[in-house]
């Protein structure tokens, strides 16, 4: 009898904890799908276009998931997966980039570094609007042929 319990003390405690954690997450204005405003964003010539941004987050891992336009035309899909800790986390289906940080600056703001071959090769800034509805990503940096660049991109949320 104590063992049983024991185990529903254990199961409510852990989906309390699941419950809570998610709440704290789904606070969080980064998250949600966002969808390239192409009319409002000054996106760097002969980049790809980043077309829809999903930011998901379970049991305190983030997962981005993008999905658009690369650099030659082509459909392209890359995922991250990570904290926004600042640490580098791998980032699988992008050619321009192995892995990624963000970093939380405040409760709208990300800080965020790509990197290829472990050089950095972009930084940038995540804002999401005081509303929530709009999500600026400026990211300055150099193409693989060396040559800096500068992109700004809007989006909305979905």
């Amino acid at each position: 009898m104590g063992a049983m319990k024991t185990r529903k003390t254990f199961g409510l405690t852990l989906a309390l904890c699941f419950l809570a954690s998610t709440a704290c997450f789904a606070a969080n204005p980064q998250m949600g799908t966002w969808k390239l405003n192409e009319a409002k964003s000054k996106l760097a010539r002969g980049m790809g276009k980043n077309g829809t941004v999903v930011y998901s987050s379970f049991l305190g891992t983030v997962k981005v998931t993008v999905d658009g336009t690369l650099a030659n035309g082509k459909p392209g899909h890359n995922e991250w997966k990570g904290k926004f800790d600042g640490k580098y986390y791998p980032v699988t289906g992008d050619p321009t980039s192995d892995a990624r940080s963000y970093k939380k600056v405040n409760d709208n703001t990300l800080d965020m570094s790509v990197q290829k071959g472990g050089k950095v090769t972009a930084s940038g800034r995540i804002v999401v609007s005081a509303d929530g509805k709009t999500r600026t990503v400026t990211v300055m940096g150099k193409d693989a042929k060396g040559k800096k660049f500068k992109s700004v991109g809007v989006y909305n949320k979905a």
